[in-house]
């Protein structure tokens, strides 16, 4: 079957620059709304990668995000979440982008061509078989990506991606290829909008689940978040007055000296 990318195909939208604001946000939006409906789609091979990766993390394994531009940005963006939403080490969700750090704002000339460096990075770290390495590309034709891919299943680790291309030669390399077909972008091949939008709804759902399955979220509440501003001291605060019945203030004074929501009232109920 002939590889075609369909997030590469003419918009379905003529004359832009002849458009009123109002039109141009109105048919953004109506293309926005398909991106949902695809990721939808995508739910059963979502849910398969969520329930491979949930045991190799409880054996101590990784998640690995690696793209570039856009996709390696999001991977990145996603991975930073997961310490302050649910109190765990910015050590077990690791984005990587081709170019390293300096890409998150500007471009790096040919990174992402480079079959090699990607491996490279995950040998830096010391990947071993619990970790799982996803690959984030809406082409699905990164060299970066590709390459790390190959190299990780020739050594038996689990291997994801995330692509809005069916049959792509990212997806050859994946034991759990997510293909969310969003269809063209608004402004043609520009895969920072629908298809950014739908690997960020991805991420979310792959994190978030995986989290909770680890027992990081209590109820609906991140009783592991960090305290990390007034906001969060504040949200944390009102969520152990629900669980406790406390006033405010010995809330808030049980929460700074436990650390975390879960700990606090572990601690004030004698776990």
């Amino acid at each position: 079957m002939a590889f075609i990318k369909i997030s590469e195909q003419p918009s379905l939208y003529n004359d832009l620059e002849k458009k009123s604001v109002r039109e141009i946000l109105e048919d953004i939006n109506t293309e926005d709304q398909k991106v949902a409906l695809a990721v939808q789609k995508a739910i059963p091979q979502i849910e398969k990668l969520v329930n491979l990766i949930v045991p190799r993390m409880k054996q101590g394994g990784r998640i690995f995000y690696m793209g570039a531009g856009t996709s390696g940005r999001l991977g990145v963006l996603d991975a930073s979440e997961i310490p302050p939403t649910f109190g765990m080490p910015p050590t077990l969700v690791i984005g990587l982008i081709a170019g390293g750090d300096t890409a998150l704002r500007n471009p790096v000339e040919n990174a992402e061509d480079d079959t090699r460096r990607g491996w490279e990075e995950l040998i830096e770290r010391n990947i071993t078989d619990k970790d799982t390495v996803i690959g984030i590309a809406a082409s699905g034709t990164t060299p970066y990506v590709i390459g790390a891919m190959q190299k990780a299943r020739e050594h038996g680790i689990l291997t994801g991606c995330i692509t809005s291309n069916p049959d792509s030669p990212m997806a050859a390399e994946a034991d759990v290829p997510i293909e969310m077909v969003v269809g063209p972008e608004y402004v043609t091949g520009s895969s920072r909008m629908k298809s950014g939008t739908g690997q960020k709804m991805i991420l979310n759902m792959i994190t978030t689940s995986v989290m909770i399955q680890l027992g990081r979220v209590k109820g609906n509440k991140m009783v592991n978040m960090q305290l990390s501003n007034q906001k969060l001291v504040d949200r944390g605060t009102r969520m152990i007055v629900e669980e406790l019945g406390l006033d405010y203030g010995k809330a808030k004074a049980l929460l700074l000296m436990h650390g975390s929501v879960k700990k606090a009232v572990d601690a004030y109920r004698g776990k």
